[in-house]
C-alpha cells in the first residue's frame, strides 16, 4: 500500500512535529461508558483515511468484511468499520487476561514460593529433602532460581542428601511441561550444571552475584500437597515474585503465551476470563469468545470495539492507582519485544496479535489535539508483514491529522523492566523466615 494516507494530510511539505498542547488529565481519566452506546462523532478527514486504508487492503485481495477498525476519543466513536463483528484477535486476547488479573489482585500482589527443609542440617548438609511450594508465579526464571540457591547457601546449606520436592503450582522458564521446569530448577542450583541459557541469565545479574554450587544428591520431583500434610517442614525462605504490574508488563512486551495461560488458569480459566472481562468493561457478551488466555487459535474472537473497551477499562483501573496502560503494555520507542521493526508513533502503547492468518493491533496513540486516541485494528490475511506496515501507516496518519505529540506525563511509563524494583533475580525478594541453624 502506498504512503497515500500521510500525503492526504501533509501534502508535499515535511511533517512538522508538534509539541503536546495542554492535554487535560481529566480527559484521560474520563468515566468510562460502554463503547456501543458512546456518541458517534464523525471526522470527514479520518473517515477518508480509514476508507483509503481499506481500499488498499481491497486492492491486495483481502476481504474487506474480514477487517475490523474502531477509533475512539473519550466516549466518542470517531470512525469504525465492522467494529461490532467478532473476529479472530490472536494475542489481543491478552488484553482480557490483563484486565481480569487487575480485577483479581492489587498491582503490588506477589506470588510467593516457599522453601522449606524436611530433615536436619549438620555441618552444611541437609540430611533430608528440600521442599519448594509454588503458588503460580508466571515469571520464575533462571535468575530467580540462581539467586534462591545463593540464599540457601548463605543459610549454610551446601548439600542436600535427599530430593527437591516441588508441590503446588510451579513453572520455571515458561516451560509447558512440568518435568522441564523441575530439570531447570535443579540445574539453576549449581553453576557446574548450567547451559547456555542459564549463563546468559546469570550475566544479567549484578557482577558481584555469586555462582551457586548447591549439591543435590537426589532429584527434583513433583509431589501432591496431600503427601506433605503429615510431614514436618521447617519453612526457611519465602521467595516473592515481581509485583503483578511488572509481570503483566513482561507478559505483554513479549506476548508470552505461557505466562498468559498461567494467569488465565490462576483466575479460573478462559470462561472466567470472559465472564469477568465482560463485567469489568461492560462488554456485549456476544462480541467476546475465548478458549484460552493467550490468543492461540482462531477460536479466540472479539470485536474491535471490545478490544478498545477493554484497553480503556485497563487504563481506568490503573489510573486510579497512579499507573496507566503504558505500565502493562509495550510502548513504541521504549520496549522492543513484539514491537521490533515496527514504525509506530513514539510513546504509543499497543498490544500486538499475530497468527498465521491474523494480524491485530490495539491500544493508545497520543495526539496534540485530541489527547489519547484509543484504537483497534483486526486484519485477516496471509501477508502478515505487509499488514503490519499498513497498520503502522494508519496510526501515523491518524496522529498526523490530530497533531504529532508524545504521551503526556500521566501516560508515560513508570514500570521499566530490569531496572530498580523490576529486576529479575533481586535477592531482596528472598525473605528469610528463619535461619536453618545446625543441630
Amino acid at each position: 500500500m502506498p504512503l497515500g494516507l500521510l500525503s492526504v494530510l501533509l501534502g508535499p511539505g515535511e511533517l512538522q512535529v508538534l509539541q503536546p498542547a495542554g492535554l487535560d488529565p481529566a480527559a484521560i481519566q474520563v468515566e468510562w461508558q460502554s463503547p456501543w452506546i458512546a456518541g458517534l462523532t464523525h471526522d470527514p478527514v479520518l473517515d477518508q483515511i480509514v476508507e483509503q486504508y481499506l481500499a488498499g487492503l481491497r486492492r491486495q485481495g483481502w476481504s474487506v468484511p474480514d477487517q475490523g477498525v474502531w477509533i475512539q476519543v473519550g466516549q466518542s466513536v470517531i470512525t469504525e468499520h465492522q467494529g461490532e463483528v467478532p473476529l479472530p484477535a490472536a494475542s489481543l486476547t491478552k488484553l482480557a487476561t490483563t484486565l481480569v488479573a487487575l480485577q483479581t489482585w492489587p498491582l503490588d500482589h506477589r506470588f510467593n514460593t516457599r522453601v522449606g527443609l524436611h530433615g536436619t542440617v549438620q555441618a552444611g548438609v541437609l540430611n533430608g529433602d528440600l521442599v519448594i511450594e509454588g503458588s503460580g508465579d508466571p515469571l520464575f526464571v533462571w535468575e530467580e532460581g540462581i539467586v534462591l540457591a545463593n540464599r540457601l547457601q548463605a543459610l549454610g546449606i551446601e548439600r542436600i542428601t535427599g530430593d527437591v520436592l516441588v508441590t503446588g503450582s510451579f513453572t520455571m522458564n515458561f516451560e509447558e511441561h512440568l518435568n522441564a521446569s523441575l530439570a531447570a530448577l535443579e540445574q539453576s542450583m549449581s553453576a557446574e550444571r548450567w547451559g547456555r541459557d542459564a549463563r546468559q541469565a546469570y550475566a544479567s545479574l549484578p557482577p558481584d552475584t555469586p555462582q551457586p554450587s548447591l549439591q543435590v544428591d537426589g532429584q527434583a520431583r513433583w509431589v501432591p500437597a496431600a503427601d506433605l500434610e503429615a510431614v514436618a517442614i521447617d519453612w526457611v525462605i519465602q521467595h516473592q515474585s515481581l509485583p503483578l504490574v511488572a509481570i503483566l508488563k513482561a507478559m505483554n512486551i513479549y506476548s508470552n503465551n505461557a505466562m498468559a495461560e498461567m494467569m488465565a488458569d490462576l483466575v479460573g480459566g478462559p470462561e472466567q476470563v470472559v465472564a469477568q472481562a465482560t463485567t469489568a468493561a461492560e462488554l456485549p457478551p456476544e462480541e467476546l469468545s475465548l478458549i484460552n488466555g493467550s490468543g492461540l487459535g482462531t477460536e479466540n474472537q472479539m470485536s474491535a470495539r471490545v478490544a478498545v473497551a477493554m484497553t480503556v477499562a485497563i487504563q481506568q483501573k490503573l489510573s486510579a492507582q497512579g499507573f496507566s496502560v503504558v505500565d502493562v503494555l509495550p510502548v513504541a520507542g521504549e520496549d522492543i519485544g513484539t514491537l521490533i521493526d515496527r514504525r509506530l508513533p513514539p510513546t504509543a502503547a499497543v498490544k500486538t496479535g499475530s497468527l498465521a492468518e491474523v494480524s491485530a493491533l490495539a491500544g493508545m496513540v497520543p495526539t496534540a489535539q485530541k489527547g489519547p486516541v484509543w484504537f483497534a485494528i483486526i486484519n485477516q490475511g496471509w501477508d502478515i508483514p505487509d499488514l503490519r506496515v499498513q497498520q503502522d501507516q494508519l496510526l501515523q496518519a491518524i496522529q498526523a491529522h490530530w497533531g504529532v505529540a508524545d504521551a503526556p506525563p500521566e501516560l508515560r511509563t513508570k514500570v521499566v523492566m530490569q531496572t530498580g524494583p523490576y529486576r529479575y533475580g533481586d535477592p531482596s525478594r528472598n525473605q528469610v523466615a528463619k535461619e536453618a541453624a545446625p543441630e
